[in-house]
């Protein structure tokens, strides 16, 4: 779940690997979804928290959400597309804020590469903290099969937009390796914002990072 990202849609994470479908709801029920889908998902993250994704079951899912078990798994196909539509919502939540934060820069004339970088990554890194519940679900082993590939698909995909914000020429190995290294710091900090006790360890955590990458970003010479 690492990197800084600008919106780039969502219809990949919508599959897994090998076809098998994620969380796309019927299109004749798309304002039933959007009614049920808050506390549907509110239900579903306090459920995989305690139980684990393994262990959960959809019935406690159906009973703590107050929707019927029926409509649950027409709309999402059971667990793994209810995790799958956890995962888009961390997601695309964090694509919106860095988004934003990246705009708000630009708007007010900043376009060093750098300085974008990293305040899209503090934003990134806010974001974690903000939904650090949903992060450490996210961050466990204990995922649907094939979600690993999914994800990794994703980071290999954020390590690009990296790249093009960095304005670092990707044919070049060390170049390449600058960018993933800097994704992958960004990735490691958010799962250690998960864990912090309380907001000025965090920050802390935000201040030293953002440090880290602003140090690491600039070419060598």
């Amino acid at each position: 779940m690492s990197g800084i990202v600008e919106s780039s849609g969502t219809d990949a994470a919508r599959q897994l690997p090998g076809g098998q479908e994620g969380m796309r709801p019927a299109e004749g029920h798309a304002g039933y979804h959007r009614a049920v889908r808050p506390a549907l998902l509110d239900a579903t993250l306090e459920v995989f928290l305690e139980r684990g994704y393994t262990d959960a079951g959809l019935t406690e899912i159906a009973a703590r959400s107050g929707i019927p078990g029926g409509s649950l798994f027409q709309h999402y196909g059971g667990k793994r597309g209810l995790y799958l539509a956890l995962w888009e919502e961390f997601r695309e939540e964090q694509e919106r804020r860095t988004a934003a934060t990246l705009a708000v820069e630009r708007s007010h004339g900043v376009d060093d590469p750098i300085a974008l970088f990293v305040a899209g990554a503090r934003a990134y890194l806010h974001g974690a903290w903000d939904n650090r519940r949903l992060g450490r679900l996210l961050a466990q082993d204990d995922a649907p099969a094939g979600f690993d590939a999914l994800r990794r698909q994703w980071d290999r995909a954020w390590v690009r937009r990296n790249a093009r914000l960095l304005e670092v020429d990707e044919r070049q190995r060390a170049g390449r390796v600058r960018v993933s290294v800097l994704t992958t710091v960004i990735g490691g900090a958010a799962r250690e914002l998960g864990d912090c006790g309380d907001e000025t360890e965090a920050l802390e955590i935000v201040d030293e990072v953002c440090g880290i990458l602003i140090h690491l970003s600039t070419p060598p010479g």
